[in-house]
């Protein structure tokens, strides 16, 4: 089975996608398949710059996360139709 690596833009778009209905941090670690370490250094970096937001001990999706998350999805949306990119939606 090939391994295809996730690059930061897909990592971010994961956890932005968990993070749509409030998570807390172990959730984003295991369903982004990620370790703790590094889901604070993205959470960080996504709160830093308004795409996510801490609500008591959840995380949640800003309008502006959503809607990157849809911007993301519609640009790749042509390359899965073809085959360059295998796309696994977070649930």
């Amino acid at each position: 089975m090939k391994t295809i690596r996730r690059n930061n833009l897909d990592i971010c778009a994961d956890i932005l996608r968990v993070s749509r209905g409030g998570a807390i941090k172990t959730h984003l670690v295991y369903k982004c398949n990620l370790n703790f370490n590094i889901v604070k250094k993205y959470i960080a970096g996504l709160t830093e710059s308004g795409l996510l937001v801490k609500n008591g001990d959840r995380f949640y999706s800003t309008e502006e996360g959503i809607l990157f998350i849809d911007r993301y999805d519609q640009l790749g949306a042509p390359l899965t139709h073809v085959g360059l990119i295998a796309y696994a939606e977070a649930e």
